[in-house]
C-alpha cells in the first residue's frame, strides 16, 4: 500500500513551492476532509506517510531519520512541527490521522 500511496502522490511544483498531494481513496491533502472510513482502510506505515507529507508540504524540516529518509528538507523552514503554518482542512486532515493512528495502535 505505501508504494501505491508513493505512486499515487503527485507533488506539483511551481517555482520551488511544494502544492499539495492527492491520494487515491482519500482526495486532497488540502482541498478534501479524509473520512475515518477511508483511513482506517490504511495501515501505520501509510497513515505516517500522508500525515507527514502534510507537514512535508507546508515546510517542517524533519529530524528523525526515517522522516529525512522519506522526505527532503532542502525546501523546509520550520524545524517546530507546532509550529508549522496549514490550512483548517490540512490540520483537521492531520488530525484525523492521528485518531486512526491511535485506533490502530500506531507506533
Amino acid at each position: 500500500m505505501l508504494k501505491t500511496l508513493f505512486s499515487i502522490a503527485c507533488l506539483v511544483t511551481f517555482g520551488g513551492v511544494a502544492q499539495a498531494d492527492c491520494f487515491d481513496g482519500l482526495g486532497c491533502t488540502d482541498t478534501h476532509r479524509f473520512e475515518q472510513g477511508a483511513l482506517r482502510t490504511m495501515r501505520c506505515g501509510d497513515l505516517w506517510y500522508v500525515r507527514n507529507r502534510i507537514f512535508d508540504e507546508n515546510g517542517y524540516c524533519f529530524s528523525t531519520a526515517r522522516g529525512r529518509a522519506n522526505f527532503d528538507n532542502s525546501d523546509c523552514w520550520e524545524p517546530d512541527q507546532s509550529r508549522v503554518r496549514m490550512s483548517a482542512i490540512e490540520r483537521g486532515n492531520v488530525d484525523a490521522i492521528v485518531r486512526a493512528e491511535r485506533a490502530f495502535g500506531c507506533r
